[in-house]
This record gives structure tokens, C-alpha cells and sequence, in this order.
């Protein structure tokens, strides 16, 4: 949807869907809640379901995109931290769990009991998170710099999972290269190869895209070396530029036989 600005007929999403194994009613009542939260509008042409992106579900996608497709561990960083503290009573375990997501997503990573800390000048992103999830007093945020105590190295090593990561960027490698003969039209059937790249592709972006949520994409001077997310991510890149062309011929012609 993000690629289009008319409205998309459900029977096209359904169409686009059936591969992954989604039903039609699956679709429909995903489609259904998404309008609910705000991400989609809904309307009626004649006898038809037509679904459009809402300006909020746009910006989600476009920020997710951004982030998705341009990671970068290559900026300069101070030594200094964004120490961030919060308070949030137990029974409001849902505001928290969003809270910790957000978090992550930001790039913090946990020291314990409420304490997170991050190496990324965040602190407008964060007095905007607070505002957004209406924290008030209940979040603070403060710049710092490590004074004593563990090192530099142990303290990213206490607040992220750097092995784990890195081990899952060389299993995402090794899964994805083998596709790469395959990411090529084959010329006796384009229109099983359009499809083919289109589930290639759907499948490439939802892999890769967790390693987003997992990813602080710390400062490469707090990194080991070398650094496995190099390889992925360039590795998905260049898997997407091979499935993008025919993937979206798939998308085009099944929502050219919309009514």
C-alpha cells in the first residue's frame, strides 16, 4: 500500500495474501481491526471493499522503512549516554511492555530495575515517546558519561546480547544466500517467477526487518570486528534489488484486475 495512493480493493489483498496461507476471512478481519486502530480507511465503491493507507499508518510505514533499509552502525559517537529512568506501577503491565518497545527500538538497551541506557542522541525522540504515551513525571531522561565501575566493553556486553545478535545475522546469511540463483526471472514463466520474487521478497523483508527490534545499532567502536550485521545487511540489499522489479510486476498486475 505504501507504494500506491489509490484505494486497494480487498479482493487484491486477499489475492496477494493466499500464498502465505491467509484466508479471506483472515484478511478481512485483519484489515478490519488495522481500520479500527487508525492504520487503514475503509470504504464502499458499488459492492466492493476498497482499503487506503490513513496519514498514520503512512508514517509507520515510511519510519519502518527508513529504519529497515538504511542501518547504519557508522556515526560518530561522543562517549557520552542517554541514561533514561521510569516508574510505572505494576498493574500497568501493557504500558510498560509498550514502553520497553519503544525503547528498544530507540536503541536502549537495559541496565536493570528501570534503568535503560543508550549511546544515541534520542532525547527529542524520547520527550516525544513520553508525551505520545502521556508518561509525564513517571519517565526521565538525563546525558551522561561512565564514571568508574565496570568497563566501557562490559557494560554494552551487561545490556546487550552482541553474540546472540551477530549469530543471527550469519544464520540470516547463510538462509538468504541460497536464494540468490533464484532471485532471477525465469524466462519460460514470468508470471510463476513475478510471484515467486514477490513471496521472496515479502518473506526478505520480514526476516530482515526484526533484526531492527533486536539491532541498538550501537556506535561501531562498541562493536566487535568484524561485525556480522555488515554482511546482512548487505547481502538484503542486494537480494531486494533482484526481487524488487518482478515482485512488483506481480503486485501491479494483481491489482490491475480490481473491479
Amino acid at each position: 500500500m505504501l507504494a500506491t495512493d489509490r484505494p486497494v480493493w480487498v479482493g487484491s489483498l486477499i489475492a496477494l495474501l493466499e500464498p502465505f496461507g491467509l484466508s479471506g476471512g483472515r484478511v478481512r478481519t485483519t484489515l478490519s481491526r488495522m481500520s479500527k486502530r487508525g492504520w487503514l480507511r475503509g470504504e464502499r465503491m458499488g459492492r466492493h471493499a476498497y482499503y487506503s493507507l490513513t496519514s498514520k499508518g503512512r508514517r509507520l510505514l515510511e519510519e519502518g522503512q527508513a529504519k529497515i533499509f538504511h542501518p547504519t552502525w557508522d556515526h560518530d559517537w561522543d562517549g557520552q549516554w542517554v541514561l533514561l529512568a521510569y516508574s510505572i506501577p505494576q498493574g500497568a503491565r501493557s504500558l510498560r511492555d509498550r514502553l520497553r518497545d519503544r525503547l528498544a527500538w530507540l536503541g536502549f538497551g537495559s541496565i536493570g530495575n528501570g534503568l535503560w541506557i543508550s549511546p544515541h542522541d534520542v532525547g527529542d525522540e524520547v520527550g516525544a515517546l513520553a508525551e505520545h504515551m502521556d508518561l509525564g513525571d513517571r519517565l526521565v531522561w538525563f546525558r551522561a558519561t561512565r564514571a568508574g565501575g565496570e568497563t566501557t566493553g562490559d557494560l554494552v556486553a551487561r545490556c546487550w546480547n552482541l553474540a546472540a545478535l551477530g549469530a543471527s545475522y550469519t544464520a540470516f546469511v547463510a538462509r538468504w544466500a541460497a536464494v540468490r540463483d533464484r532471485a532471477r526471472l525465469d524466462p519460460r514463466d514470468p508470471a510463476s517467477a513475478s510471484e515467486r520474487a514477490f513471496v521472496d521478497r515479502f518473506a526478505l523483508i520480514h526476516e530482515f526487518r526484526r533484526f531492527r527490534l533486536e539491532d541498538p545499532f550501537l556506535p561501531r567502536t562498541l562493536l566487535p570486528t568484524p561485525w556480522p550485521g555488515d554482511a546482512a545487511s548487505s547481502l538484503f540489499l542486494e537480494l531486494h534489488d533482484a526481487l524488487v522489479g518482478p515482485a512488483d510486476a506481480h503486485v501491479e498486475s494483481v491489482l490491475d484486475a480490481a473491479p
